[in-house]
């Protein structure tokens, strides 16, 4: 059974913004790290700084989210500017 996504205020504009083909592939990886998370392992990373912070490859996306009972995705970023 996958854990219950939650995506921030932020997270959700930036899906809104960007070309439905990509936000659908991002939507598609994050849901698949949801059920499965051993199957992306290759494109996850703990942030260093921050115990609980992850990030998630996706293209030249990054993924900003933290790994609990739900999983929490809180920032979608171009790979340059997502860790400012």
């Amino acid at each position: 059974m996958p854990k219950p996504i939650e995506y921030s205020r932020e997270a959700l504009r930036t899906l809104r913004r960007m070309d439905r083909k990509t936000a659908a592939r991002i939507i598609a990886k994050v849901e698949q790290l949801a059920a499965d998370p051993a199957s992306l392992v290759n494109n996850l990373q703990r942030l260093k700084g921050e115990e609980t912070m992850m990030r998630l490859r996706v293209g030249d996306w990054r993924v900003l989210y933290e790994d609990g009972l739900v999983l929490a995705v809180f920032r979608i970023a171009p790979r340059g500017s997502a860790y400012d």
